[in-house]
């Protein structure tokens, strides 16, 4: 069975920085598309950030030039690196990944169970 799960989270002070790591685990035969997403209390699940197989990336707005997303085929991982953070930025952080289970011809979207990201002071 495919998983995905997120570490990196925590509690950090306006304008640190943190790393979230998310690992897919399982038999798998690709994955493309990853991205990380996130929903603060009261409001909709959004999409921070996101990349393909090929490497491309696209980020919300609010968070261009602060947050870096990258991956690591060989560890089946993708990474968002956090800088400048504010407190707008608290929220849980969920990983998304289109992947292709090495039981199936076409791929399945999948999501992490989510890691609290709280920027205080």
């Amino acid at each position: 069975q495919v998983q995905l799960m997120e570490s990196g989270g925590g509690l950090v002070q306006p304008g640190g920085s943190l790393r979230l790591s998310c690992a897919a685990s399982g038999r798998i035969r690709s994955i493309n598309a990853m991205g990380w997403y996130r929903q603060a209390p009261g409001k909709q699940r959004e999409l921070v950030a996101r990349i393909t197989s090929g490497g491309n990336t696209n980020y919300a707005d609010s968070v261009k030039g602060r947050f870096t997303i990258s991956r690591d085929d060989a560890k089946n991982t993708v990474y968002l690196q956090m800088s400048s953070l504010k407190p707008e930025d608290t929220a849980v952080y969920y990983c998304n990944a289109d992947i292709q289970p090495a039981y199936l011809v076409s791929s399945i979207n999948y999501w992490g169970q989510g890691t609290q990201v709280m920027v205080s002071s």
